[in-house]
């Protein structure tokens, strides 16, 4: 045991001279989290805001219980912004120079028109900058106009039918008048599992980059080997176990540490809350363990450090995209989904999900069992073949 905590503790100043290693053990990671969080927590946490202009050329009824019904509570809930204005040639130049993400339209006539029975069309005039603005302002718009629809439809099929006489097609004209705001918005955020944008993209980053740090330890037994200081270990009496052991180890608290730093970190400058400080830590550990057997199954294919690396960087890079650390894997579904579970990566983003969920510590323990498993099998695989590597 002493041997393997000496050769991890050479292994480990070896690294901690090398500026590359924390570059992508923390500074890499870190930065990119923070950047990912700038630029996307608006679309993917839901607090982006839109404007749109109207311009009511109508002011009949029905124009109103758009813009001061279903607009209005829209905006009440901070949503969007709402802003009037006067022409329609003033609505289309702010679509085009970006002060707005998109226009309504409520053209003259168009109460009259709906309650008539006849033709009507309300416009939506969107940012071509501002797609996701402008797609919201369309789903607005139709849900309103598909309300509306349903209600003439119902009205006319009544009145065609004879089974109404002029005081009741008022009737019914006049809830046509009075339409429901067709777009209901729920609260559901105290039954969600999802991490808030700021915490998922601290989490993706440091475990995507977990599996470039941790390489550094095994790959060193090739460089060794190649350099011809293996041989001098061998010949030393120093068991194999101890020597492999301690490649192993500095690969793990290459991990940890790097994954504890990123940790307070983020939280520290990022207002990341990754939840129950144990539920962490199984997670953690359970993650590096996962990553150290990975990592050193690859480099047992390889013929020297170099080659290790880029064999390493690949797989890092392939199962970090199947495992969600970029982008929510939930939101693609089907098959990528069920894919994804076959990445420690996904298995860690759950297992914070869980925790940000208000599970506690024991809540963890399938995410943890699942990336123990991952450890174990490719651990496994790794010694076996790593101890083949000491056999000169």
């Amino acid at each position: 045991m002493r041997a393997a905590l000496l050769i991890s503790v050479k292994d480990l100043r070896q690294r901690l001279r090398d500026r590359s290693a924390i570059l992508v053990a923390i500074v890499v990671p870190l930065a990119l989290a923070y950047i990912f969080s700038l630029v996307l927590s608006g679309v993917t946490g839901g607090s982006m805001t839109f404007t749109y202009a109207v311009v009511d050329r109508d002011n009949g009824p029905l124009a109103h219980t758009f813009t001061g019904v279903v607009l209005k509570e829209i905006e009440r809930q901070g949503l969007i912004e709402v802003r009037r204005e006067d022409s329609v040639e003033t609505a289309r130049a702010l679509a085009a120079s970006g002060e707005i993400d998109a226009a309504f339209i409520i053209p003259e006539g168009f109460s009259g028109g709906v309650q008539a029975g006849g033709p009507a069309m309300l416009e939506v005039i969107g940012n071509i900058d501002a797609a996701i603005g402008t797609q919201v302002a369309r789903s607005l718009a139709e849900s309103f106009v598909a309300e509306l629809t349903a209600v003439r439809v119902g009205v006319a099929s009544v009145f065609l039918a004879g089974g109404a006489d002029e005081g009741e097609t008022a009737a019914l004209a006049a809830r046509a008048a009075a339409v429901p705001n067709p777009v209901l918005l729920e609260d559901v955020s105290a039954a969600s599992r999802e991490l808030d944008p700021d915490t998922f993209y601290a989490a993706g980053m440091a475990v995507f980059f977990l599996f470039f740090t941790v390489q550094f330890g095994v790959s060193s037994l090739l460089e060794e080997r190649n350099e011809g200081t293996l041989s001098r270990l061998v010949a030393a009496p120093i068991s194999r176990s101890a020597i492999l052991g301690g490649k192993l180890l500095t690969s793990f608290l290459l991990g940890a540490v790097s994954m504890t730093v990123l940790i307070l970190a983020t939280m520290l400058l990022m207002g990341a809350l990754w939840g129950n400080p144990l539920g962490v830590g199984l997670l953690v550990a359970a993650g590096v363990m996962a990553a150290v057997g990975i990592m050193g199954v690859v480099a047992t294919f390889a013929r020297n450090a170099e080659q290790a690396g880029q064999w390493q960087s690949v797989i890092a890079v392939v199962l970090g995209l199947l495992g969600g650390t970029f982008f929510p894997v939930s939101q693609a579904g089907g098959v990528i989904e069920k894919l994804s579970l076959l990445t420690p990566h996904s298995w860690f983003l759950r297992g914070l999900g869980d925790l940000a969920g208000g599970v506690g510590p024991a809540g963890v323990l399938p995410a943890t069992g699942a990336m123990l498993a991952f450890a174990a099998v490719t651990g496994g695989i790794a010694l076996i073949r790593l101890r083949k590597l000491t056999e000169l």
